[in-house]
């Protein structure tokens, strides 16, 4: 059963405004804002917005958090059994779609699963499950998609020796390369103007409705995805798409692509964690050898663990947001259709009351099950909503993050990472590896 709302007088929600919600919506809730990400680090802003909900939580039981903000009603829950509610009722009677979520990326993808209406869901779903191959923890096509991180490596690699080092802006650049070869083939891999106008309407999505929008713009993305599809082959993401569905492919095409910058901040996380930490660079190696040996796209569910490690320590989806789309009893009270709800990601991935593991790196937890059972922790969301592009992003990612570790980087101001408990902020933007020089000699 719910428990009862806990309705915030107006100074406990001036302080939830100020220390949780202003510093979730500066950083950028579609593309992160290096100054802002950058000051977020500086100052922890999640460990204060730790403190103060875990506060609020202990006064008021564990009930959920209602904010009145002007005609917006806002539930911030502090439970996992209330995040379990909220994720298993989606989407009805909690939709996915809220209104802030559909004001943003609308700018860029109008026509995407997150934000579809009902009927339109029951069509997009299974294309979407189909294409990302959801059910699967190795992709059909996932000796294609390794191939392509291969290459990303290897590109990688020998900028990092000619550089003397790797910073966030290389590593990117080769991020999205990949991104491209993976969902469009490797005739769309240097389109960085496609990458550009994405980027470009993803700030304005930062904006949500506050920002007017750029029609003439999005018409040149469509444009772009448009034929890349086209164009793509059977054996690429949008290939697949298509042809299932040739209408609907283009249209979750961008949707895929924004997914897949958060996987890269993911990625750069990991590594440097790894690259402070021998005991987990080298077995990261050992795996990747291991799996090499074995031929194929082989799973590799430590690297896994560790991409899955890195997004429960620093979320990239900085909170998880549903509406109701009818009135819905909660606890006693019944709210009025439109009531948001808001799951923020820090609070529960860092919630030491609840997990002994709490700062620590710890990818065992995924690997026994105890993160995986945890309600608290949406590294992909879950539930009917949850993210079916999961399996697709782990084997990528742990892919290059297996790779990359075997080049035996060392992460800059690599002391705050190479012990717990590890800092509650880290700007992916603000990171740089240098060679050691044993490396430059091989």
């Amino acid at each position: 059963m719910s428990r009862p709302l806990a309705e915030l007088a107006p100074a406990e929600t001036a302080r939830v405004v100020r220390s949780v919600l202003v510093p979730l919506v500066a950083q950028g809730a579609i593309v992160r804002r290096p100054r802002l990400t950058a000051w977020a680090e500086r100052h922890q802003s999640d460990r204060e917005a730790r403190r103060l909900l875990t506060a609020l939580r202990d006064r008021y039981d564990g009930a959920p958090l209602c904010l009145r903000l002007g005609p917006r009603r806002l539930v911030v829950v502090t439970a996992p059994d209330d995040v379990r509610r909220l994720l298993e009722g989606t989407p009805d009677p909690f939709t996915a779609a809220s209104n802030e979520k559909r004001a943003a990326l609308a700018h860029f993808q109008p026509r995407g699963l997150l934000i579809s209406g009902d009927e339109e869901r029951r069509r997009r779903r299974p294309l979407n499950e189909d294409a990302l191959d959801a059910s699967q923890a190795v992709h059909d096509d996932g000796a294609a998609f390794v191939a392509a991180v291969e290459r990303a490596a290897d590109d990688l690699g020998t900028r990092a020796l000619v550089d003397g080092g790797l910073d966030a802006d290389a590593f990117l650049r080769a991020w999205w390369s990949l991104v491209l070869e993976v969902t469009f083939g490797a005739r769309a891999r240097d389109d960085h103007r496609l990458v550009a106008v994405l980027s470009a309407l993803r700030r304005d999505g930062n904006w949500s409705w506050f920002r007017p929008r750029r029609p003439w713009l999005r018409r040149e993305l469509e444009r772009r995805v448009a034929r890349h599809v086209a164009d793509a082959p059977s054996s690429s993401l949008a290939g697949r798409a298509r042809d299932a569905d040739p209408d609907e492919a283009p249209g979750q095409v961008p949707h895929w692509l924004f997914a897949f910058d958060a996987a890269g901040a993911t990625t750069l996380r990991a590594l440097a964690v790894a690259s402070a930490r021998p005991e987990v660079r080298s077995r990261l190696v050992d795996e990747l050898e291991a799996g090499k040996a074995a031929g194929g796209a082989a799973l590799l569910p430590y690297g896994r663990a560790c991409v899955l490690e890195a997004v429960r320590l620093w979320p990239t989806t900085l909170a998880v947001l549903r509406d109701a789309v009818r009135p819905t009893e909660w606890g006693g009270t019944t709210l009025p259709a439109g009531t948001g709800f808001v799951v923020v990601s820090g609070f529960f991935h860092r919630d030491t009351e609840r997990l002994g593991f709490a700062d620590d790196f710890a990818p065992e937890a995924w690997l026994d099950g105890r993160a995986s059972e945890d309600w608290g922790l949406l590294p992909f969301s879950a539930g009917p909503a949850g993210c079916p592009g999961r399996n697709l992003v782990l084997l990528v990612a742990s892919h290059l993050l297996a790779r990359l570790a075997g080049l035996g980087l060392e992460v800059e101001r690599g002391r705050y990472l190479a012990d717990d408990p590890l800092p509650c902020t880290v700007d992916h933007l603000g990171l740089r590896f240098v060679v050691r020089e044993q490396a430059r000699t091989l």
